[in-house]
């Protein structure tokens, strides 16, 4: 249960204190795509380029780690200036330790944003990196994951035990 549980949650990708992740040794930042940081099947959009832009003006390295297919994370990739891992197997660990190879840091200095338990914030906690559980962008566009949100309700309750209702950024 314990790496099912994120290290906190937030509203947005685009509003999290990046800053103080960086002074508390963050020094990659391993984004989903979908839902996380656009509507699904969307390309990147101003917005997600401006954040990429300010993270690596931070001295964060911010990297992609996607289920999707090539076409769609690189394409979304580039468009951020990101590496990137598609076809990453998540909630694996394999593709989190890629993405953390391929940074050149050790886990520990990673921080993995997602809007999905079972898939994001899981993979993440199995390589102990520190997760952040962001609230899906289009709740309406779930349908093909609803029973996976049915299945996180459990575990966002014991979240909430252990954190306090406070915790939501």
């Amino acid at each position: 249960m314990k790496n099912l549980l994120p290290g906190e949650r937030a509203d947005s990708a685009y509003t999290l204190p990046y800053e103080e992740l960086r002074e508390q040794g963050v020094k990659g930042v391993i984004f989903d795509i979908d839902n996380t940081l656009v509507r699904h099947g969307e390309p990147a959009c101003f917005r997600t380029v401006g954040l990429f832009a300010h993270l690596r003006e931070l001295g964060l390295t911010p990297f992609i780690l996607s289920n999707n297919g090539i076409d769609r994370v690189r394409s979304f990739a580039e468009a951020v200036g990101a590496p990137y891992l598609h076809k990453a197997g998540k909630p694996g660990p394999a593709g989190y330790r890629r993405a953390c190879e391929v940074m050149g840091i050790r886990p520990e200095e990673a921080i993995a944003v997602g809007d999905q338990i079972y898939t994001d914030i899981w993979g993440a906690g199995r390589c102990g990196i520190r997760s952040i559980l962001v609230a899906p962008i289009d709740p309406r566009e779930e349908i093909q994951i609803k029973f996976k949100r049915i299945l996180e309700k459990p575990v966002l309750r014991a979240y909430e035990r252990r954190a306090g209702k406070s915790s939501k950024r």
